[in-house]
């Protein structure tokens, strides 16, 4: 499935819009959507210092070193802002400041990924599989969760 056209349709992404990639690694996601959309203002952030050093030359200067649930930037700033799996990553209190930060910093819209189960064959699959998320919630807990903080932005579920 073609994420990035994909990611780009569902948010009307067009020349001059901004994006912000919280848990970017080493750019590609960000790299693959300035192929698509040239004159995309694209930012990321990650805690990875060695990712970010490491990170595809031609995106560099558009990444920082940063934490989830502390975004250097300002209210509203970005169009859009993802998060693919990295706020399960997060300490259950991280998690709801990155939440909210990534709340504060969008305008017009968001999108995460997280680990969920549905069942306990599912949540017991997840324990097995998962080495680094910190917060591995139900789907209806991650529902509450998006209320309790306040989040609005659209979401996905990895679930193994």
């Amino acid at each position: 499935m073609p994420v990035i056209p994909d990611l780009a349709e569902h948010f009307a992404l067009k020349p001059g819009d901004s994006l912000l990639d919280v848990g970017c690694a080493k750019g590609f996601m960000l790299h693959d959507l300035v192929q698509v959309i040239p004159e995309l203002d694209v930012a990321g952030v990650d805690i990875s210092q060695y990712a970010i050093e490491n990170s595809l030359e031609s995106i560099r200067k558009c990444l920082k070193v940063a934490n989830a649930a502390s975004l250097p930037f300002f209210d509203n700033q970005f169009d859009v802002v993802i998060s693919i799996n990295t706020i399960h990553n997060l300490d259950l209190e991280d998690c709801k400041k990155a939440l909210r930060e990534i709340e504060r910093v969008s305008r017009r819209g968001s999108f995460i990924t997280v680990d969920a189960f549905r069942d306990d064959v599912e949540r017991e699959r997840m324990m097995k599989w998962n080495l680094t998320a910190r917060t591995i919630l139900s789907v209806d807990d991650w529902k509450q969760l998006f209320d309790d903080v306040g989040f609005t932005g659209d979401y996905f579920w990895f679930i193994p």
